[in-house]
């Protein structure tokens, strides 16, 4: 059967692994010069299967209202709200109470954990680098009122079977050495014992050449214009080389998704929400992170990478525009530097780095059918496309070939939006 992909990011090229390891005839489309050069170039590296959470809950209106003044805000919205925006924002306030956080952890947690398996299984049949590191993932309290929170989460993580561990100054000391130095600034942590860190694009770069080898071809520099379609079926993707033509179709371009689908009749809430990153070299290695944590107050993840440091951050509603603005690096450095002071070396010039996370309001992927019989979609992973990227692939090639997946998919399609 032949199968084209619209989009190689991680979770485009996870879900090419799969169809060919299942002896399908894949073909990749992407508007870029080569694979995973979008949100997967450049994100926080970690691996949180533990943290796999909806940004919508109980408290988040006050807390973003908090945020918005902050100095060091998390969260920026453009002030000329679009429609868009203020449409994305009223549904994620109807996913902020406690029974829609539940059903929406639920449903991520259950891709986040077949994602795990998947990528320990992929680690024993390849052999290739990709800084894959196990220490889990430290999540680090500056105040007392969010120890006091991480109690309810604890309850959460119970729920789940997650393995966790609370720790005090102490413990975050023993389980990242160097934040000895700051021990003043901190109060505690919550240690996610399961969750790794690693190279997203170090991976998305290897994976495509196994792919390669396995006969997926990879078409790139290719701008697609439009879907063809003929009652409800898909007869081709349209674009600036040409038709492309296939049994059957998958729409994996992150934010780009909605957009592209929206002329067939199919309307997905997917908003773009634009994030940084900088990546900077290690200078002292007893004094860098060993592994990833999450600065709690700034909703900062800094992650080693190798002989590297990624610090990555911030929501910015601001639609479409990638354009680097000194937020995001300011909140970045500033994190970096107060918590790791003696970790780098001076930050290069070209240091900053945007990307567009595809946000739904409910925080879990759109996995699944589609309304047209050969079209189907594996998009919508917000933060969590390189948590969740193998995992999704496998899902997805699942319901391509007709199979029945290995886990549950209930609510994982577009149809639960109606």
């Amino acid at each position: 059967m032949k199968v084209i992909i619209a989009g190689s990011g991680i979770v485009g090229i996870s879900s090419a692994y799969y169809l060919a390891k299942a002896g399908h005839e894949v073909t990749v489309i992407d508007q870029e010069s080569a694979a995973a050069l979008g949100t997967s170039f450049a994100n926080a590296g970690q691996l949180s299967y533990g943290m796999s959470s909806p940004w919508a809950g109980p408290g988040i209106p006050f807390k973003a209202m908090k945020w918005l003044v902050a100095k060091y805000a998390p969260l920026v919205i453009n002030p000329k709200l679009s429609i868009l925006t203020m449409k994305f924002l009223f549904r994620i306030l109807k996913n902020c109470t406690a029974s829609r956080y539940e059903i929406n952890k639920s449903r991520m947690i259950r891709v986040s954990k077949y994602s795990k398996k998947a990528i320990a299984e992929f680690v024993k049949e390849h052999d290739f680098d990709f800084e894959l590191k196990s220490h889990g993932l430290l999540q680090v309290f500056r105040t007392q009122a969010q120890i006091d929170t991480s109690k309810k989460d604890m309850t959460v993580l119970d729920a789940y079977n997650i393995k966790y561990e609370s720790l005090d100054v102490e413990g975050c000391i023993e389980a990242e050495p160097a934040l000895v130095h700051v021990k003043d600034k901190i109060k505690g942590g919550l240690r996610y014992l399961e969750d790794q860190s690693a190279n997203c694009f170090l991976f998305a770069d290897n994976l495509t050449r196994i792919c390669k080898d396995m006969g997926v071809k990879f078409d790139f520099n290719v701008t697609i214009q439009k879907l063809n379609t003929v009652d409800k079926t898909l007869t081709g993707i349209q674009t600036n080389k040409g038709e492309y033509q296939a049994d059957k179709y998958i729409i994996a371009l992150g934010s780009a998704s909605a957009d592209l689908v929206s002329p067939i009749g199919m309307q997905l809430p997917i908003y773009p929400v634009k994030g940084y990153s900088i990546t900077v070299p290690v200078k002292s290695d007893i004094d860098a992170p060993q592994g990833t944590l999450m600065d709690e107050t700034y909703k900062v993840a800094i992650t080693r990478l190798g002989d590297t440091v990624r610090v990555a951050g911030i929501a910015e509603l601001t639609g479409y525009d990638k354009t680097l603005s000194k937020s995001g690096d300011r909140i970045t450095q500033f994190v970096l530097n107060d918590l790791f002071p003696k970790a780098v070396e001076q930050v290069p010039d070209d240091h900053l780095w945007a990307g567009l996370r595809p946000m739904t309001p409910d925080g879990t992927p759109i996995i699944g059918k589609t309304p047209y019989d050969n079209l189907f979609l594996n998009t919508g992973h917000g933060t969590l496309g390189w948590t969740m990227g193998l995992g999704s692939g496998k899902i997805i090639n699942s319901i391509v070939s007709g199979e029945m997946p290995e886990i549950d998919i209930e609510g994982l399609d577009m149809f639960r939006y109606q």
